[in-house]
């Protein structure tokens, strides 16, 4: 997009999404929102321009109720983003690791960090974001109490980092998705030699082997999905979506192939949004290399002041 009015995310200053948004989009003014669903009703009714969303953890799996949300916002996707995740262990100043009883965070980073947690038998609470629970540590003033944070909420909040990097994968890392009003994220023009990502969505017809066909569509064409999610709709146990990521845009000729196939065993076909492909998704394909640095949960040296 050319110029954008603001970005909304979920969470508080400080936070993972507040990070991706400088990154994405610098010096651009943000709205912090409670929910993932108040982030997208501020783009529809003009609040802001961007909705940024975390979709995917590559340790605690996808982000719950974020698919339905999407598939029911009527915004699109036009921008990936995929964000390295590291969590500090914060406290009060004055408090040491031994002190701790109780950590906080967000659920997806209790779940990137349960290594550190059961080592010590802390108890967990759930907050409602990372830096969040940075702060809700920072007004009880209690050394019982730390929180699982990014590394810009100890500074923010005036804490003190009691253990550095305490996940419990160092490849931890996030996929964000932005996005914004139809009207104003047009289908991107295929450019030769652009790698491109398309989300689709697709609800199979009541025929045999249905899902079988519509992913084979795929298949014979030579076209790549490297996501497929499902989820029920309505409440109901019979009725089903399917989200799928797939590699290339839609009017690669194997897509188009692809497409026709699927639309005659689908009873819906929607288009979610066609973006580049972020730079992260060539890692994916290079050789795993053995990580470096501190381990999880490096304790913070004493010298050096807090």
């Amino acid at each position: 997009m050319s110029s954008v009015s603001a970005v909304a995310y979920q969470g508080e200053p400080g936070s993972n999404s507040a990070a991706v948004s400088a990154a994405m989009f610098p010096g651009v003014p943000t709205l912090p929102c409670a929910t993932f669903a108040d982030v997208l009703h501020a783009v529809n009714e003009g609040e802001a321009r961007v909705a940024l969303i975390p979709i995917e953890n590559s340790s605690a799996g996808r982000v719950a109720d974020v698919h339905q949300l999407l598939a029911s916002s009527g915004l699109r996707m036009f921008a990936e983003y995929f964000q390295p995740i590291h969590f500090d262990l914060v406290g009060p100043r004055g408090a040491t690791i031994e002190d701790v009883k109780t950590v906080r965070s967000h659920v997806h980073a209790l779940g990137q960090c349960r290594r550190i947690t059961r080592e010590h038998g802390w108890t967990a609470r759930v907050a409602e974001d990372t830096a969040g629970a940075a702060r809700e540590v920072a007004e009880l003033g209690d050394p019982a109490h730390a929180a699982f944070a990014p590394p810009a909420a100890a500074d923010l909040y005036g804490l003190r980092v009691l253990a550095e990097q305490v996940e419990d994968e160092h490849h931890n890392t996030t996929r964000f998705l932005a996005l914004a009003r139809a009207d104003e994220t047009p289908r991107p023009e295929r450019v030769e030699g652009v790698a491109y990502v398309t989300s689709l969505l697709f609800r199979t017809r009541n025929i045999p082997a249905s899902l079988y066909k519509a992913l084979g569509a795929f298949a014979s064409n030579g076209v790549n999905l490297t996501k497929i999610e499902s989820y029920q709709l309505g409440g109901s146990f019979y009725a089903s979506q399917f989200y799928v990521d797939v590699e290339g845009h839609p009017e690669d000729p194997g897509f188009v192939r692809a497409l026709e196939e699927l639309s005659f065993f689908s009873a819906e076909l929607r288009e979610l949004g066609v973006y580049p492909a972020h730079t992260f998704r060539e890692e994916l394909h290079r050789p795993a290399e053995t990580p470096s640095g501190p381990s999880a949960g490096t304790v913070r040296p004493e010298a050096g002041g807090e």
